[in-house]
């Protein structure tokens, strides 16, 4: 068995984006993380919020597979990095280029000078060429630097509720290969 650890970006995810659907899906075999610092996404907030929840579905299941979006990824990355846990599966979709000008740098400061370093275990970074906070060439970048394989799809913006994917199976097929070593 494999429990999921869903870790959204900045505000969260609502009920339309593919984590709350997923999450919905998997019922008890999910966990999401609950930082107290949605709107001013603090480092060490986010990254105890990952640790609680990761705790909780390692309870419930040796395998744990880390499914985040947007400012999540950042997190999941230091929070991996610092804790290099056993058994953790991770699979990172449309991280934000801190260094862009549209980050909300003042909104976000704790996460403005992180580094994309290798990430321990099977991982998987999924962009599009679209995204309005990383264009496709930075996105790669990061997956070099996590050391992550990377899949950059067409004109899905930040693959987020206004993407219009639904419960995106590709998605799912996509970390089922990556859980399953397939990919």
């Amino acid at each position: 068995m494999v429990a999921y650890v869903i870790i959204p970006g900045i505000y969260g995810s609502d009920e339309r984006h593919w984590q709350s659907r997923w999450e919905k899906r998997w019922g008890s075999s999910a966990v999401r993380t609950a930082p107290a610092s949605w709107s001013e996404p603090d480092l060490p907030d986010w990254v105890a919020a990952i640790q609680s929840a990761y705790e909780i579905a390692a309870g419930r299941d040796h395998r744990v597979a880390l499914v985040a979006h947007s400012l999540g990824c950042w997190a999941v990355a230091h929070w991996l990095r610092e804790t290099r846990p056993d058994a953790v599966t991770t699979f990172l979709v449309a991280p934000p280029d801190t260094h862009d000008p549209r980050f909300p740098r003042d909104a976000a400061r704790t996460f403005v000078d992180l580094e994309a370093l290798p990430l321990p275990g099977p991982s998987l970074l999924v962009a599009s060429d679209d995204d309005p906070y990383c264009d496709a060439e930075t996105s790669l970048s990061l997956a070099k630097g996590w050391q992550t394989r990377a899949l950059v799809l067409e004109g899905r913006g930040h693959i987020n509720s206004d993407s219009g994917l639904g419960d995106w199976p590709k998605g799912l097929e996509l970390l089922r290969g990556l859980v399953d070593g397939d990919s």
